[in-house]
């Protein structure tokens, strides 16, 4: 009855504590050993063996074959130890079972010790080994208490560390409120394993969009790039490795549920998602939503994309305090230099225009006439070129030109020509400071004036009629 109990005890232990039961029984069996050295005052190895099936207590001391003995309680000569295994051989360890006593109250406190002890050594080791593989990923917490500037977290197997260079300033933190967190970093530290937890990391934006998108989860879509401003604004740049698969709407969402679940869980973070571009340019352009992009240049010397808004569109391509910009170039790793339209067209005009080459002007073709003075009557062999100088050859050419025939002018294009030399005379004078001649004025037509009689007497007839 007492052996079951016993084995009833461990099981309920191993189950509290969430340890396998083979954890429970070495800590069990360190704990008597160390009891048994106590009651006994023994220095020489004790080791504890239980019998997981009945729960029997087996206890051995282990001695060190030697040739020649000076500590029995340590030791045994080759003889003795051939006595208790024929096949023993010098520096093995012969085991020795021995008769345990009724332990008492000190070498049962020392027991507990022990238990509680290794028991708490195993379950650290169990949650370093848990959470040690979970770094970069998310997990679910409640706070707990606030110890100076540092939040304590419940993650409920371990307690996780918020310290203040991961929290947003933006958020207040209070007991009993639940969040999910990135897990940053575990190790092992003098208290037990340490979890750092993180609420700023932009990766917790990638793992939220991962547990909300299941194209995401499934790789149809790709997040390629993410710049984050913890508790103000992100950017998330998305790629599609599947045609026809909309990589923007899909992180949206049906009248943006998607993206509105990751907002009301980052306490209503605004985050951007554009479109990623293979393109230095295109992607540059993409990175300002949602400002308007005019022109983009990129120089990869520099690193350096000048880009061009319209003029209505340049505070909001820049943002408030510079943050849209400052994201875009983040989320590029391009230096980005936003213009106006106006301000790039002034730069443009006052630069000197470039003079182009000139160039050669084509060769006149021959007239008619001189090609056919020039060939050659059938059956002649072409004459060999003859080096003449310029001087030379021009009165030859001259020669052989005919002069034009004369041709027939109509009157209307005489007159227009006297015309056009009048204006131009004219034109001439008046640049000069020249007045034309005045003109005439026409004669005017003498007014009507009534006579003071007449109208007094119209008055008079108007009065008295």
């Amino acid at each position: 009855m007492v052996k079951n109990e016993f084995l009833v005890a461990i099981t309920q232990l191993a189950a509290e504590k969430n340890l396998p039961k083979e954890v429970v029984f070495e800590a069990v069996e360190a704990a008597l050993a160390s009891a048994y050295k106590k009651d006994n005052l023994a220095t020489s190895n004790v080791i504890v063996k239980i019998d997981p099936d009945t729960g029997v207590t087996h206890i051995f001391t282990r001695r060190t074959v030697v040739e020649e003995m000076t500590d029995p309680e340590t030791e045994i000569t080759l003889a003795e130890a051939r006595q208790i295994r024929p096949g023993a051989q010098l520096g093995e360890g012969i085991d020795t079972e021995v008769a345990p006593q009724h332990a008492g109250r000190i070498a049962a406190q020392t027991a507990k010790q022990v238990v509680l002890q290794r028991l708490r050594e195993a379950e650290r080791e169990v949650v370093f080994e848990e959470y040690s593989g979970r770094e970069g990923d998310i997990v679910s917490g409640e706070m707990v208490r606030m110890e100076g500037r540092n939040v304590i977290i419940d993650l409920g197997k371990a307690e996780a560390l918020l310290p203040p260079s991961e929290q947003v300033r933006s958020e207040h933190y209070r007991s009993g409120q639940r969040l999910k967190f990135y897990v940053l970093e575990v190790y092992k530290a003098a208290k037990g394993p340490q979890v750092i937890v993180s609420r700023t990391h932009k990766n917790l934006i990638r793992r939220l969009f991962e547990l909300e998108v299941p194209e995401i989860f499934k790789g149809i879509v790709e997040v390629k790039a993410i710049a984050r401003e913890g508790g103000h604004r992100s950017k998330v740049a998305v790629w599609s490795n599947q045609e026809g698969v909309d990589p923007v709407g899909a992180c949206v969402g049906l009248r943006g549920t998607r993206i509105q679940n990751v907002v009301n869980e980052l306490n209503g973070e605004r985050i951007d998602v554009v479109l990623w571009d293979p393109e230095s340019a295109r992607f540059v352009a993409h990175a300002l939503s949602p400002a308007q992009v005019v022109q983009v240049r990129v120089d990869e010397a520099t690193n350096t994309a000048d880009v061009v808004v319209p003029d209505r569109q340049l505070s909001l391509a820049i943002g408030k305090e510079g943050q849209n910009a400052r994201l875009a170039a983040k989320l590029t790793g391009w230096r980005i230099d936003i213009k106006s339209q106006s301000v790039y067209e002034e730069i443009v005009a006052s630069q000197p225009p470039v003079e182009a080459e000139p160039e050669e002007a084509p060769a006149q073709p021959l007239p008619p006439e001189r090609e056919a003075a020039i060939a050659l009557p059938e059956g002649e062999p072409e004459p060999e070129a003859v080096p003449i100088a310029a001087e030379e050859a021009a009165p030859a050419v001259a020669a052989t030109v005919e002069p034009p025939a004369p041709q027939i002018r109509f009157a209307e294009e005489i007159l227009a020509t006297e015309r056009g030399e009048q204006d131009k005379k004219a034109k001439a004078k008046k640049a000069e400071g020249e007045e034309e001649p005045a003109k005439p004025k026409k004669a005017r037509k003498p007014k009507r004036v009534v006579l003071e009689e007449e109208e007094e007497e119209e008055a008079y007839d108007y009065v008295g009629g």
